[in-house]
């Protein structure tokens, strides 16, 4: 009898980690929109009513800002990685998903940007961040570029790591606030430009 009740109890259970899942990624979601717009001091209550949690589910998950700051990253680095083979296999073409790709690493760096302030702390939880950043996105843009080459649709031997460094230094060119800069433009010039012509 113990077995069955215990075993009745499961679906409730899922169900319950499931919905923890989908608090977490609102409150990430909604804590990576708020770095952007006001920094990464916004108050917690904030990203707790654009989450639509309580203040105190919040602190439950992430005790430290810094906490939160990391999941935030980590958060965003997963769904950029998840999406690169999602992207390929629903995509027109290889060369559209790379485009597509790059647009989501574009808004990953504005979220990166929004956090790099605090990320240059001296707070040990942020010194594994860039290796895992690396570790986790090089492969994906590498398997990008692979799939345009292959097609034609682009110059063979393009390097992820190349790419993904211009990306950044022309998303970091948005920090100096001047309007008659937009790193959209000219990341998607730069992404034209890989096209064989």
């Amino acid at each position: 009898m113990a077995d069955i009740e215990s075993g009745s109890g499961a679906p409730t259970a899922l169900r319950k980690r499931a919905d923890a899942r989908r608090n977490e990624k609102s409150l990430l979601d909604a804590a990576a929109a708020a770095f952007v717009t006001s920094g990464v001091e916004v108050p917690v209550r904030d990203i707790a009513a654009k989450a639509g949690v309580g203040v105190g589910t919040i602190y439950r998950h992430f005790p430290t800002r810094a906490d939160l700051i990391v999941a935030v990253y980590q958060h965003q680095v997963e769904a950029c990685a998840e999406a690169g083979p999602e992207l390929l296999a629903g995509s027109s073409t290889p060369h559209a998903a790379l485009a597509s790709w790059i647009d989501l690493f574009v808004d990953f760096l504005v979220t990166k940007h929004g956090l790099a302030k605090a990320m240059q702390s001296d707070d040990p939880a942020y010194q594994s961040l860039h290796g895992s950043f690396l570790d986790r996105l090089l492969p994906v843009c590498a398997q990008l570029l692979d799939a345009a080459a292959a097609a034609g649709e682009i110059r063979s031997g393009q390097d992820a790591f190349e790419l993904m460094f211009a990306v950044g230094n022309l998303c970091s060119g948005a920090d100096y606030g001047d309007s008659r800069y937009d790193a959209r433009r000219m990341v998607a010039l730069l992404i034209a430009g890989l096209g064989i012509h």
